[in-house]
């Protein structure tokens, strides 16, 4: 169980490109498990608040429902275009997994900030994957940096 925070001290430099990367938009898409075991993609908003990775949902929504009987879940950052001229000024873009643990504690949910007199999903992502794939300043190489839960950080170099 790592929480953003964690990673913030271990891997600095990654986790602030990750932040900003996630940063770029408010919505993100979101990967979760249905019933069947097949993927579902949703839209999501993701905070990142006291060195934690949060993410809400509305009641019976079907995103909270698949994360509440199979936490695995895996987040993608907004992405732009990168410039054909100019591959290696591409901003690049964020992944994050873990498993999502449903937040009922009345206290956390109020101090979260959810939508006042309202019913909501809150999960806290315990993150065991970051990565940010980018472009290198030559335009030459996909640059794949990445830190897992037990392996650590390491960068990746593609042509």
């Amino acid at each position: 169980m790592t929480s953003w925070q964690e990673i913030e001290k271990e891997t600095p430099e990654l986790a602030a490109r990750v932040r900003a990367s996630m940063g770029k938009g408010k919505h993100k898409t979101m990967a979760t498990l249905r019933r069947d075991g097949s993927p579902r993609i949703s839209g999501t908003e993701v905070d990142f608040k006291d060195g934690e990775v949060w993410l809400g949902s509305m009641p019976g929504a079907m995103k909270a429902l698949d994360l509440c009987r199979d936490p695995r879940v895996a987040i993608h950052s907004p992405s732009d275009d990168p410039d054909e001229g100019n591959p290696g000024a591409w901003s690049g873009d964020a992944k994050l997994a873990g498993r999502a643990v449903e937040i009922t504690d009345p206290a956390v949910r109020e101090a979260f900030g959810g939508p006042p007199g309202e019913d909501f999903h809150l999960f806290r992502v315990d993150v065991t994957e970051v990565v940010f794939t980018r472009v290198d300043e030559s335009g030459e190489h996909l640059l794949i940096e990445m830190w897992h839960e037990g392996s650590g950080h390491r960068v990746v170099r593609r042509r």
